[in-house]
């Protein structure tokens, strides 16, 4: 008679930089800070999408979801970690780290559908300039970020099996990490991750990619340098994102392995840094990137806090 392990696993513990106390106080205080701009950034960000009038345009209604989705996704993680800096046991019920895995992978799934399509408008505005108000009208660009939302929802019906170990090498849940400690077959999970990886990793990076090809094709037939800097200015600023947002993973996911065994440790506190430095560094770079790059922006922004010093004065 074969005998199953039935154990149930009830909370998880996350390791993070224990055997690292000074750095646990040096990050907390870094993370803190890094999560006060990003909070404060993209909140300026959608609050002059929504209050300046001449941001009531698709490609500023498209920024002002991405500065929501930022703030959500870090807010689905950073608390969590800074507990975990402060607290002598950090540890994490198994519904909360089925709930943070939900939002965290929710949010960056639909950040990569977003950003395919500020790519897609930022090609009909400047290979398709006429027919950009009919095509990018209203009523197709709102239910476009709607239903990107929706459709990255409804494909993270995974069930995953746990059981046997409960400790994480890490600050918060990741679906790889948890996936390690399950003792029932995965094989389904995994290919459900691939697809998934596949839909709203690779076909947004593909999107993307094309989409910059017309976009560069059509701005060097542009005949005066004018009139090409003016058009590469006006999606400057989301190439950058995109170049930042997909650049670190790469680099996490496809940085090589030591191989070192002497190095293992290091090597183990490097990959805790880098996994908890990519859920910041995007979210806080964004507003940031469109700020500097963006003079509208800009323009909104002091009008915004002239509109609020000349309120007090009142």
């Amino acid at each position: 008679m074969e005998v199953a392990n039935q154990s149930m696993v009830t909370e998880f513990i996350l390791l993070g930089l224990s055997d690292h106390p000074t750095l646990e106080k040096t990050f907390f205080v870094l993370i803190l800070s890094m999560y006060l701009v990003i909070l404060l950034g993209n909140g300026v960000l959608i609050l002059v999408t929504i209050l300046d009038a001449h941001l009531h345009t698709p490609m500023y209604f498209f920024l002002g979801n991405l500065s929501f989705l930022d703030i959500c996704y870090t807010t689905s993680s950073v608390p969590l970690v800074l507990d975990g800096f402060l607290t002598p046991r950090k540890t994490i019920s198994f519904s909360g780290c089925a709930v943070q895995m939900f939002l965290s992978f929710a949010m960056g799934a639909t950040e990569c559908v977003l950003l395919g399509m500020m790519a897609f408008d930022r090609y009909v505005a400047i290979c398709n300039p006429l027919r950009y108000p009919v095509i990018m009208s209203k009523a197709a660009y709102v239910p476009m970020a709607g239903g990107a939302n929706s459709l990255v929802q409804i494909s993270l019906a995974v069930q995953l099996p746990f059981c046997g170990d409960s400790v994480i090498n890490h600050f918060t849940c990741e679906i790889l990490a948890v996936l390690k400690l399950a003792c029932a077959d995965i094989s389904i999970n995994v290919i459900s991750m691939g697809v998934a990886n596949v839909i709203f990793l690779g076909i947004p990076v593909l999107f993307i990619f094309v989409s910059y090809i017309f976009i560069l094709t059509t701005i060097l037939r542009i005949p005066s340098a004018e009139g090409r800097r003016k058009a590469f200015s006006t999606c400057s600023a989301h190439l950058t994102v995109v170049i930042v947002f997909y650049g670190t993973i790469l680099f996490m996911y496809g940085k090589p392995k030591s191989k070192d065994p002497l190095g293992a440790d290091k090597q183990d506190v490097s990959d805790k840094l880098i996994s908890l430095f990519y859920g910041v560094l995007t979210p806080m770079l964004n507003p940031i990137i469109y700020s500097l790059r963006n003079k509208d922006v800009k323009v909104a922004m002091w009008n915004l806090v002239g509109r609020k010093c000349l309120v007090q004065g009142l």
